[in-house]
């Protein structure tokens, strides 16, 4: 099977397109044929080596944990799905090898669920991650009907999700973005605001009782912020930076594959409560300019590799 690789860390330009051989498949596992592949920052964070020690990685190594496909072969026991049906999985395993980027993938059923009706394989592939991210940060800051959260890169992959979860759940949204993405935030749901000198005033004066949830899919300023805009009993959850638990009291959270809350996502886009957004769509040949493009960041949605 055609595949993108990379034998050691480093650059995108160690990513390079081979053959090899199709994936074996377990008693509770599927093998996937792969139309669209999302492309996530933990990728080339992964692939640079910057997470050694947290996720262990087998050279040579196909990346991707995000995937839209249909499936080819089933395990002994996975009476979830059928050959033929059309799934989406965020696929991540205990080893970075057999990754996404590939014409096929091992998928455990547990990550897996069947794809939502009404978008394409594309849209879909850019959902698993992003979304569960979305999802289960704002179900572990406790956010209510009626309370008021911050919602911090409320254009980009998870960002964007999040506003509209949260804006489902019955809050007032709030969310950091530039300028140029100021009326796609507003077109989630949310009041957009500029990040960078001036955010506490700016936040202050769109919630002068501060804020009941702060949601940090970026790190850096969104923590370092927070004490000055949270409100009494307010919560911060983040996906970057330790300190929103360790100093703050909140909560650091890292996605867990879950297929109950990857149905959950495919119900409300197929109710229309939920839309994907995505920026640029490559061919496999072209994985490595997916991977660069995902690191120059401030893409508003998500970038997928289109394989079948």
């Amino acid at each position: 099977m055609r595949a993108i690789a990379y034998d050691e860390f480093g650059s995108a330009d160690v990513l390079s397109l081979r053959d090899l051989p199709e994936p074996h498949i377990g008693p509770d596992t599927v093998v996937v044929k792969v139309v669209a592949a999302g492309v996530n920052p933990v990728d080339y964070k992964v692939r640079e080596g910057y997470l050694q020690g947290l996720i262990d990685v087998d050279l040579p190594a196909v990346p991707g944990w995000d995937v839209a496909g249909v499936v080819e072969k089933v395990g002994l026991d996975t009476p979830e799905v059928e050959v033929g049906d059309e799934v989406f999985a965020y696929a991540r395993k205990d080893v970075v090898s057999g990754g996404t980027l590939a014409e096929y993938v091992a998928v455990p059923v547990r990550t897996l669920a069947k794809k939502p009706s009404t978008v394409g394989f594309e849209e879909a592939a850019g959902v698993p991650l992003a979304g569960l991210t979305a999802l289960q940060t704002i179900r572990r800051s406790g956010l209510a009907a009626g309370q008021t959260v911050l919602v911090h890169a409320a254009a980009g992959g998870v960002g964007s999700f999040a506003v509209q979860l949260a804006v489902h759940a019955g809050a007032r949204v709030v969310g950091t973005a530039s300028e140029r993405n100021h009326d796609y935030v507003r077109s989630l749901g949310a009041e957009p605001i500029t990040y960078g000198d001036g955010l506490v005033e700016r936040a202050q004066a769109t919630a002068p009782d501060g804020f009941d949830v702060i949601l940090d899919y970026v790190g850096g300023e969104a923590v370092d912020t927070a004490p000055d805009l949270l409100a009494d009993g307010g919560r911060i959850v983040s996906i970057t930076d330790a300190r929103a638990r360790d100093e703050l009291g909140g909560e650091y959270v890292w996605v867990r594959p879950d297929a109950d809350d990857l149905a959950r996502l495919a119900t409300l886009i197929d109710e229309d409560a939920l839309k994907v957004e995505v920026a640029e769509v490559f061919d496999l040949e072209h994985a490595a300019d997916a991977h660069r493009a995902v690191e120059r960041g401030h893409t508003r949605g998500k970038v997928v590799v289109r394989i079948a």
